[in-house]
């Protein structure tokens, strides 16, 4: 890629040697400098530089941005999320449900460690937060979480712990039944299969990896569908998400 500021052009060779020439003002341009943004700001960690009141999270924001707006739009009664980390995450979206005078948020890591679990339950917030340690997939954690679930609760899922192909695809298999119709389950972190070879990934990311277990999740089970949320508000030009979470959005039909 070539990025030419005196004739406000990006020069792009495809894979197959084609030489595209796209103007500064273009979806085109705007689509290929994200790509290599996306790539770079993998190798560099960028995701790693944020914090949501006070906890960091380890997320694209453009990412929690459009989250934030399905979250609205839903209002859901419950948030499920797999993987916990250092609370960020929670924390966003207990803030939304505090907010929305709704909600409370219902958490799962395999791993909560001491310093982290001591911090979210320190936070004004933590009122809204259940965790539940062990593994998202385990027989006995998935009944706890189904316990948290009460009789006409709406369900929103994130799905954002281990994420090979295989983890992912029981986490949907055991999820996917307490999302209500209209509502999302979303396998985060899909953007696994367009770096490979970056620092920090595995050689078999290009099959390993949450596309793989939506693709294959949606064969067997037409009550979901891979549906991109709508905007409510747009004024420019892009369609597409900046995101590391490309096809990740299945609702429940």
């Amino acid at each position: 890629m070539i990025v030419d500021y005196e004739k406000n052009v990006i020069e792009v060779t495809d894979d197959e040697g084609h030489r595209h020439e796209y103007p500064f003002a273009s979806a085109e341009a705007f689509r290929e400098i994200s790509k290599a943004w996306l790539r770079i700001g993998w190798d560099t960690k960028y995701v790693y530089g944020f914090t949501w009141l006070g906890r960091p999270i380890i997320q694209l924001p453009d990412d929690m941005i459009r989250l934030q707006e399905v979250i609205y739009a839903i209002r859901p009664d419950v948030i499920i999320e797999t993987g916990i980390a250092h609370g960020g995450s929670l924390v966003f979206s207990a803030s939304l449900c505090q907010m929305m005078g709704k909600g409370r948020v219902v958490a799962v890591d395999i791993e909560i460690r001491p310093k982290n679990r001591e911090a979210i339950e320190a936070h004004p917030l933590s009122q809204r937060i259940t965790m539940i340690e062990g593994n998202s997939i385990a027989d006995d954690i998935v009944s706890q979480v189904k316990d948290q679930v009460h009789p006409g609760d709406s369900v929103l899922v994130l799905l954002d712990s281990n994420h090979s192909r295989d983890h992912v695809m029981q986490e949907l298999l055991a999820y996917g039944p307490l999302v209500t119709p209209g509502s999302y389950i979303v396998a985060m972190d899909g953007i696994m299969q367009d770096v490979v070879g970056a620092p920090r990934t595995d050689p078999d990311w290009d099959i390993n990896n949450p596309q793989t277990a939506v693709r294959d999740f949606l064969q067997d089970h037409p009550e979901f569908v891979l549906e991109e949320p709508k905007h409510s508000f747009n004024e420019g030009m892009i369609n597409e998400r900046v995101t590391y979470w490309p096809n990740c959005f299945l609702k429940r039909k």
